[in-house]
């Protein structure tokens, strides 16, 4: 039983701990999540999604060779011990060639799955839920399973031949809410049954042992399952305990399991640790990292105009826009709305898309112009008290230095210390 597993293990015997999955590529998320890692003196858990990183290189032009070793520069950059790093690939199946044939799809997949195992990653979402096109919708329970399996067959024969050994560790599940959030407005989200729970273990269950995948089959940790939590553009579904009662009280009746949560993000302090207390042991936190992020670079620009002349600013608000306006792609297709309220959205929707645009060579140079621009004058307290009066005080407090980078980092920490607290502090 490895360390992930041991963990899980504790959370399944009642013990209030868990952890956080980081699954954001971005070079300040990660490393402001390693500096809350090395704080706390805790291991980290950060994920790649198959259309973030694949073999093709995927939106961040990183192939998960590329990412692990993305990750491994990051942590020694802050000294942090890499041997406490996990490596998670999340949505790993068909979900980018969805629009191909099921046989083409799973090819590419199973290449995908080679890819990651080969790397280094040692927690894999085997996520076969999506139809492809010659599928018939909707998609048989028993076929999600049975392509799951045939993946993780991949996998642990890649493990086998690259590594001598697979301690691979497996999350399954196909009640999976939408990447990134909802794209339209919602009122409430149904809890997943407890019923439907046990089924798609049951189902999985079957499939491995087909294929002889016994040892796999014990290292299945996480069920990813709906606890009633999830964000749209505007607003956010809270997570309400009494609830998922019901789906929390099938965890004693499996072995091995716990729940997994995507789209946790915006959630409370305190749901987020009633979470961890219901099962729901590992969860996932994306937008809100890069939401924090385009909170704190904002928050600079508005800064930079009282300090630098305007030739010389970044205008990186403007810049923003007008690459988004330019390259719609990212979001147009998940703003459908009046308009007038799409620049509200480009910019501040719990969503994010804005998140798929910091790569952009135009935005890019403008936020380090906005870095150079700032590390070269001493920014006044007072206007930081204006604009990020909560890193105002921390300056005050000793605890970060008055700086644009600690600045942005300390924003993205607001995020990571909530989680921190749920998964690692509670029975402290």
């Amino acid at each position: 039983m490895n360390h992930f597993q041991q963990l899980m293990q504790h959370n399944r015997q009642g013990k209030p701990t868990g952890i956080y999955a980081i699954c954001s590529a971005h070079p300040l998320v990660i490393e402001a999540a390693l500096e809350q890692a090395k704080t706390d003196n805790t291991p980290i858990l950060i994920e790649a999604t198959a259309n973030q990183v694949n073999q093709f290189g995927g939106y961040t032009g990183m192939t998960p060779q590329d990412f692990y070793q993305y990750v491994v520069n990051i942590a020694k950059s802050v000294e942090f011990p890499t041997q406490d790093i996990f490596l998670g690939g999340d949505h790993l199946g068909p979900v980018c060639w969805k629009n191909e044939s099921a046989r083409s799809a799973m090819e590419k997949s199973a290449e995908l799955i080679k890819h990651y195992i080969a790397a280094g990653f040692k927690k894999i979402h085997l996520d076969c839920s999506m139809p492809c096109a010659d599928d018939t919708v909707p998609l048989a329970n028993e076929t999600i399973a049975q392509r799951a399996a045939e993946l993780c067959a991949v996998a642990e024969h890649t493990a086998q031949e690259v590594f001598g050994q697979s301690d691979i560790v497996y999350i399954i599940g196909t009640e999976v809410p939408p990447p990134g959030g909802a794209d339209h407005q919602i009122e409430s989200i149904e809890v997943t049954s407890p019923d439907d729970a046990k089924q798609t273990l049951l189902e999985h269950q079957h499939a491995f042992h087909a294929r002889r995948l016994y040892s796999a089959w014990s290292r299945v940790i996480g069920l990813v399952v709906q606890p009633g939590v999830e964000f749209d553009h505007t607003s956010i579904i809270d997570y309400q305990p009494h609830k998922a009662q019901a789906l929390k009280a099938i965890i004693p009746q499996v072995d091995n399991i716990v729940f997994e949560a995507h789209s946790t993000d915006y959630q409370t302090p305190e749901s987020y640790q009633q979470l961890i207390q219901d099962h729901f042991a590992i969860l996932k936190v994306g937008p809100q990292l890069t939401f924090a992020l385009r909170e704190a670079l904002f928050a600079l620009s508005n800064i930079e105009t009282y300090l630098i002349e305007a030739p010389f600013q970044s205008n990186l608000k403007a810049v923003c826009e007008k690459q988004m306006l330019e390259q719609p792609g990212h979001w147009q297709p998940f703003y459908q709305v009046d308009s007038t309220l799409q620049p509200l959205y480009r910019q501040f929707s719990y969503s994010d898309r804005i998140r798929y645009y910091w790569p952009n060579k135009q935005i890019n140079q403008a936020t380090e112009r906005l870095f150079t621009n700032l590390e070269n004058v001493t920014i006044p307290l007072p206007l930081i008290s204006q604009f990020m009066p909560e890193q105002y005080q921390a300056i005050r407090s000793g605890v970060i230095t008055n700086s644009p980078r600690a600045l942005v980092k300390a924003k993205i920490k607001q995020v990571t210390q909530s989680y921190a607290q749920a998964c690692w502090k509670q029975s402290a």
